[in-house]
């Protein structure tokens, strides 16, 4: 065999396990989006039912008992609101260490890190007594609270691998300039980590989505996102699957398919600091 022969046989091994883990990873949404389309037997036979008559019964239920827009319009407030808050606080944070480090900033961010390693059912109990003190169970400004925390460190770290990256020079002759601080950070880091902080954002955006345990403990009716409208259709009579994956479907599509669209920068940001 060729030194080109082994080259294309070793692009075409990569390609086909490459599809099969894509495809293996698809097949649980696939599974979900056509088990929404079956009835509830339909949906437990066994074996399962490959060829049937789709029904848009599901969908309609779904939206009669849960009312799907109020709790899109929670995931979107407190996704959106928790991020933005949330890069508010983490690009001064990020520049003050990346830029004027002391001995203590690996420190400090190692100790942020290990904030995600606590499981939050650690916490669970304290943080209900506070928000229930506070007047904050089942409210946006809860949620918008506990997931700017939740995703504060990522922020951080990721802002923090992106702004070391940047060149220097640039830096220092904003300063002989007399660039202040202030002047640096708006007008010489931002401009050129837009897309470091786009992508750390639509990350963000994402996990405040997809978060579902604190949604469930610290919710009820009212600021319940669509985590919560997904939990509600297991029940003591057991599991819905039809509707249960008409739910799901209807939360999993809005960021399923602003994910699509963003794929590139999702990666960027996923992958910062990864050739280091």
């Amino acid at each position: 065999m060729t030194l080109n022969q082994q080259r294309k046989f070793k692009t075409l091994i990569i390609g086909f396990f490459s599809w099969l883990v894509a495809c293996l990873l698809f097949f649980p949404i696939f599974w979900m989006f056509i088990t929404s389309f079956k009835t509830e037997l339909q949906a437990i036979s066994i074996p399962p039912t490959l060829f049937f008559e789709p029904t848009l019964d599901n969908f309609s239920i779904v939206q009669e008992r849960s009312d799907y827009l109020k709790h899109a319009m929670n995931s979107v407030v407190t996704s959106f609101g928790a991020t933005i808050i949330a890069l508010i606080i983490g690009v001064p944070a990020a520049y003050s260490m990346a830029f004027s480090p002391t001995k203590r900033t690996k420190d400090i961010l190692l100790w942020m890190l290990s904030t995600k390693m606590l499981p939050a059912v650690g916490v669970l109990v304290p943080i209900y007594i506070l928000f229930r003190d506070n007047g904050l169970l089942d409210s946006r400004i809860g949620l918008v609270i506990i997931f700017t925390l939740m995703n504060l460190p990522i922020i951080i770290w990721m802002l923090f691998s992106y702004f070391k990256d940047l060149p220097k020079e640039i830096l220092e002759a904003a300063r002989m300039d007399g660039a202040t601080p202030w002047d640096e950070m708006m007008k010489v880091v931002l401009p050129l980590s837009i897309g470091g902080i786009s992508s750390t954002g639509l990350l963000s955006i994402v996990l405040c989505w997809n978060e579902a345990f604190w949604s469930l403990n610290l919710t009820a009716s009212e600021a319940a996102p669509l985590t919560a409208m997904i939990a509600s259709y297991s029940s003591p009579e057991g599991l819905f699957w039809a509707k249960l994956s008409a739910a799901s479907t209807l939360a999993c599509a809005p960021i399923v398919i602003f994910g699509w669209f963003c794929q590139k920068q999702l990666v960027q940001g996923l992958t910062f600091g990864a050739v280091k």
